[in-house]
């Protein structure tokens, strides 16, 4: 395949734009330097449109192939936000902006996908269009939502849509997949308890929301432990618990409790959201005190759709080789906004080796350019498959 060599030319270029995205990240909808990048990059490749503020900072590039006899449009994303994160990588192009990090590898995917639009904007090797996604807010601010809800499947006339993401364990250049719910929804919920505040050395005079606290605390693993089905996926994890006194010989008043809840079912997500509020607002009830649960649902599960599934398998064993390829990669509990763009086309999400490296969201990660050649070769080929030159 003619592009691999062409990405092994490119391969320190390519590392280049991504160390200086390490550089400087950018959290959120706030990343205006490096979609400034991006549409300086994609106008320099030649790309036929380039379009920002899509999603309030996304980009969209349109590369035409030679012909277009099959009007078939393909649209490839990649995420650009880091994380609030202080890196400890102590690499020499670490973060230059201290509590802000490319620790999910971000940096990476916007450099192989326009890694990607340089080889496809050179050449043009295929018959349709492809369109080069480049999104903000994937790390919660869900801008994959807002660049659907912006119309940009509509507008650039998206007929099908993928999305790539490095993992860190497996082998640089194995990719895995699967088909259906791959990545989890993601809940979240905030519990306000109110009891009565008083004398730590008079307890019998208060209401102690610490304690409430506490049992609830406790008690919500029972959701997980015995209602809900033990063959079905469900995460409840409390990760935060504040009172409003730091005092030792204080019982507060208030006491704040937050969390999140991860599942692959909607059933048992309409569950765990009805189980939580009971056992709050019961829990609290019986020691003296109330409750008052807010429960917000947040990404969806991300599904892969099967026909595009086994088709990026395929790509993916072009590039690597069957023998580096799961096709029934394990469900992740982890949440990916790209759900949302699935929801609106069939399409499919994969995973790209990161080697030997901490997990995504640790101080230590660090995506490997040594990924970058099988990253892009994967966007190219799945163009180039999908897309056949008549």
């Amino acid at each position: 395949m003619p592009h691999i060599n062409r990405f092994a030319d490119l391969h320190s270029e390519i590392t280049a734009w991504r160390r200086d995205l390490h550089e400087h990240p950018e959290l959120l909808f706030d990343t205006e330097r490096t979609s400034a990048i991006v549409m300086d990059k994609l106008t320099e490749f030649g790309c036929d449109q380039v379009k920002g503020d899509i999603g309030r900072t996304g980009v969209v590039a349109v590369i035409k192939g030679k012909t277009n006899h099959s009007g078939k449009v393909i649209g490839l994303r990649a995420d650009m936000d880091a994380l609030p994160i202080f890196e400890a990588t102590g690499l020499e192009y670490k973060s230059k902006t201290e509590g802000k990090m490319h620790a999910c590898g971000h940096d990476g995917h916007t450099a192989m996908l326009l890694g990607a639009a340089k080889y496809l904007a050179e050449t043009r090797n295929f018959d349709g269009t492809a369109v080069m996604i480049f999104q903000p807010a994937e790390e919660g601010g869900g801008g994959g939502r807002e660049m659907c809800a912006d119309g940009m499947m509509e507008e650039f006339g998206i007929q099908q849509v993928y999305g790539m993401h490095n993992m860190p364990g497996f082998a640089v250049g194995e990719f895995a997949i699967r088909p259906g719910a791959f990545f989890a929804a993601a809940d979240q919920f905030t519990i306000d308890l109110e009891g009565k505040g008083g004398h730590a050395a008079k307890p019998q005079e208060a209401v102690d929301t610490t304690l409430v606290g506490a049992q609830i605390v406790v008690a919500m693993q029972s959701v997980v432990a015995r209602n809900a089905d033990p063959l079905k996926a469900l995460v409840i994890s409390i990760t935060s618990f504040r009172t409003e006194s730091d005092a030792y010989n204080v019982i507060p008043q208030h006491v704040q409790l937050r969390g999140t809840v991860r599942t692959m079912d909607k059933d048992v997500q309409d569950m765990a959201e009805a189980a939580i509020s009971r056992v709050a607002l019961n829990t609290a009830e019986a020691l003296g005190a109330r409750a008052v649960v807010t429960y917000e649902r947040g990404y969806p599960v991300m599904v892969n759709s099967a026909a595009e599934t086994s088709f990026a398998a395929k790509v993916a064993e072009k590039v690597a080789g069957k023998a580096c390829v799961i096709d029934d990669a394990p469900q992740i509990m982890g949440a990916e906004d790209f759900s949302y763009m699935l929801e609106e086309r069939p399409g499919a999400y994969i995973l790209v080796g990161n080697g030997d490296t901490p997990m995504c969201h640790h101080p230590e990660y660090n995506f490997d350019d040594e990924a970058i050649p099988a990253g892009c070769s994967y966007w190219a080929t799945l163009v180039e498959t999908a897309m056949p030159s008549a």
